[in-house]
């Protein structure tokens, strides 16, 4: 049965979505792209608001992802569309991952913001 969701997915030669090419080894890509991520959580202060909500997000996935060998019940698994899309959003959240590091985020403000800025609705 699990078998049948690995060559299912390796027949499909598309996505059947416009700009999202067909990934053949998406396990592969995604714990690669899961276990990077979190390298780079790792280098910022365990403080970080950002890493550690990140960082629980990513080893959920994680977790499935190594779990779980059916392409389809990852999918279904976590819930974010076809496994390409779900490559795509790690990627993206590598990229998030790393300008939040060169960012540093987590320090405080250069400069005060002005004393009513988040009230609503501005008089």
């Amino acid at each position: 049965l699990k078998m049948a969701g690995l060559v299912r997915h390796a027949l499909r030669k598309t996505t059947t979505l416009v700009g999202l090419e067909h990934v053949a080894n998406p396990r592969e890509v995604l714990i690669g792209l899961y276990k990077e991520t979190l390298a780079v959580l790792g280098q910022m202060p365990a403080t970080a608001a950002y890493r550690n909500t990140t960082a629980t997000l990513v080893n959920e996935r994680l977790n499935i992802v190594s779990a779980e060998a059916d392409v389809d019940k990852i999918e279904g698994k976590i819930g974010r569309g076809q496994v390409e899309e779900i490559i795509d959003q790690a990627r993206d959240e590598l990229s998030l991952a790393k300008n939040m590091l060169a960012w540093k985020a987590w320090e405080p403000l250069e400069e005060q913001p002005p004393k009513d800025q988040w009230k609503w609705p501005v008089n």
